[in-house]
């Protein structure tokens, strides 16, 4: 039964057929023929079940406010102000266009969290200025095609969001935390693509432009709207003055007042042309992730957890090694699937036995997962991105593929220090909660039980004064019944 699962699967891949499609027949069959509970109305009520506790998730409602943020600030002209000042600011440095390029990037990515989104706005517009500039065609294609992708890490992660949403449990983790806990390595990623455009640069001194500091005040100055954004989305959030949910709305409202109000760059009569757009978009996500909560039923059934878990405490891996195979498997897995259904699919699986088997902390993991699937969006045959990063370029899926490879191979590099430097993913928000900034790694699994049973990062309980008594009377009587040291 599960060979025909798979085969029918392969053939509709094969025919091309829409991502929710190939999710939603998956998910059927795996019910009819493995599960054997046949077509009936209650099993097709299950799908709508899941559709209506969708949404009574407040964390799930954030995706479509950014979504909608994201097609509006493009199609207003915020995002080619965001890219202006960044012109301005490293523009005469070697390889300024591109570094810019990559910073316009991460300040996109921080107000909309969608790597698609993010390609599309700044790419559009700095692939052609940079050809122009007689940078290479390949580097500067697979530069912004990665950098892109940084979405998944910068706040607020449309991909955190959904990796918040599936996992529960012991493993689950706040969305909030996720997001601080995610900004030094995409911090660290971008260095390094930084870095790459630096010596890419280099080649190409005439594409540098002279240091003006009356251009950067004017850059500044048309862009501060736009740059006063991320401030307020991520201000919000970490201030506690509103959640992931709340700071979507806030966006899209911003958004709209200040490209209709104060820049009238967007007409109000376009802007049901815009939200239709970004309905298009927001309508397959809820239907891939609809489905692909079904087939988590389906696995629950047949605990594949208990399972897994069984096979992995059988098979007496460190935490070191059970990290490496897992990555290595998301890296495939995130090659064949969509990256939003490889999180709703193994993220649920993996991020308890991670906790409770190898004493991992679930923000870390969850942090490493994320960069998976952002590698996810680069990696061939089925990557999101690249797909994208082909049809705005205007040039062949296979050279876009090729062009991505040395940006690729970086950050699975960077991917592979994150896994085992805790610290990076940790530091942050170890630091809000007052705790040593350091996290070790749990390379001999011992940590396991005490991690399981509560998060590193959750700040101790305070002591009442029944219990402070009590124990101060307990180690009064310990002392009094020690022998006296001579």
């Amino acid at each position: 039964m599960t060979t025909i699962v798979l085969l029918c699967v392969l053939a509709l891949m094969l025919i091309g057929a829409r991502l929710f499609v190939v999710v939603g027949m998956a998910t059927m069959l795996c019910f009819i023929l493995i599960a054997g509970e046949g077509v009936s109305p209650e099993s097709l009520v299950r799908i709508v079940n899941k559709m209506e506790s969708l949404t009574t998730k407040n964390v799930f409602l954030s995706i479509p406010f950014f979504v909608g943020a994201g097609t509006v600030m493009t199609k207003g002209g915020m995002a080619a102000r965001l890219i202006r000042v960044a012109r301005a600011l490293v523009g005469f440095m070697p390889g300024g266009l591109a570094i810019a390029s990559v910073i316009a990037c991460i300040v996109f990515s921080a107000i909309t969290g969608s790597s698609p989104v993010t390609l599309v706005a700044v790419g559009s517009i700095m692939f052609p200025a940079l050809v122009e500039s007689k940078y290479p065609e390949r580097a500067a294609m697979g530069l912004l095609t990665t950098a892109g992708s940084l979405g998944c890490l910068v706040p607020p992660s449309i991909a955190m969001l959904i990796y918040a949403i599936c996992v529960s449990g012991s493993a689950a983790v706040d969305p909030s935390d996720l997001f601080l806990a995610g900004l030094i390595p995409a911090l660290a990623i971008t260095f390094m693509l930084s870095v790459y455009a630096y010596f890419v640069g280099r080649k190409v001194p005439e594409a540098r432009e002279p240091f003006d500091g009356k251009k950067i005040l004017e850059a500044v100055e048309a862009g501060a709207f736009a740059l006063a954004l991320p401030v307020i989305v991520l201000g919000g959030i970490y201030s506690g003055q509103f959640t992931p949910t709340e700071a979507g709305a806030v966006a899209l409202a911003y958004s709209v007042i200040v490209t209709t109000v104060v820049h009238k760059e967007l007409h109000v009569k376009d802007l049901l042309a815009v939200f239709s757009e970004s309905a298009t978009l927001i309508g397959s996500l809820v239907l891939i992730v609809v489905l692909a909560f079904g087939l988590n039923d389906f696995l629950a059934e047949i605990e594949a957890a208990e399972r897994m878990g069984n096979w992995l405490r059988g098979a007496h891996l460190s935490p070191m090694v059970f990290l490496l195979i897992v990555n290595v498997a998301l890296i495939f897995i995130g090659a064949l699937m969509d990256s939003v259904s490889a999180t709703l699919v193994f993220a649920p699986l993996l991020a308890p036995i991670a906790l409770e088997v190898y004493g991992i902390d679930p923000i870390h993991f969850g942090v490493v997962f994320v960069v998976n699937m952002e590698i996810g969006y680069l990696a061939p045959p089925v990557a999101t991105n690249l797909f994208v990063a082909s049809a705005i370029f205007k040039r062949p899926f296979s050279e876009v593929t090729v062009a991505v490879l040395p940006t690729l191979a970086m950050v699975i590099a960077a991917l592979g220090v994150i896994m085992y430097v805790p610290t990076l993913s940790k530091a942050a928000l170890n630091m809000k909660h007052g705790v040593a900034i350091y996290e070790p790694f749990p390379w001999n699994g011992k940590e396991a039980k005490s991690a399981a049973s509560q998060p590193a990062d959750a700040p101790k309980k305070p002591l009442t004064m029944e219990e402070m008594m009590k124990r101060a009377q307990e180690q009064m009587k310990n002392a009094a019944s020690q022998p006296a040291t001579p």
